[in-house]
């Protein structure tokens, strides 16, 4: 079996969300430390996997006060 594996360049990649706020507006942000690797065995994909990972401790909404909030117990306890 030929087994192929790739890992995301992070230089050259983002891993971004959006969440509504009070059900009215979204709020935007990254994580600025994250990895990710995929790996797949003679191009099957039903034999394939994906692994994420993200400092959560990296969070960043543009906004010091929530990045705070988020990075603590109420949310990811970073």
């Amino acid at each position: 079996m030929a087994k192929t594996t790739w890992t995301i360049d992070p230089t050259h990649s983002e891993i971004g969300f959006k969440v509504k706020h009070m059900m009215f507006t979204n709020v935007s942000g990254r994580f600025e430390q994250f990895s990710a690797s995929g790996e797949m065995e003679d191009d099957n994909l039903e034999l394939s996997s994906f692994s994420f990972s993200a400092d959560t401790a990296s969070i960043s909404t543009g906004n010091a006060d929530r990045d705070g909030h988020l990075k603590g117990a109420d949310f990811f306890d970073a």
